[in-house]
């Protein structure tokens, strides 16, 4: 589980909330889809 300050550091990422609630969607997926804690994409939101 990643630590809440690695979340929010995620989602200070700049680009638009859009994209920022996509990226959160699709790489919980990947996590859930290949039973791992980290998505393959550190640094996104949602990884």
């Amino acid at each position: 589980m990643p630590s809440l300050k690695a979340i929010f550091t995620n989602m200070a990422v700049p680009m638009p909330l859009h994209r920022k609630i996509y990226l959160v969607f699709r790489n919980n997926l990947i996590k859930v889809r290949k039973r791992q804690r980290c998505c393959g994409h550190p640094g996104e939101p949602g990884c």
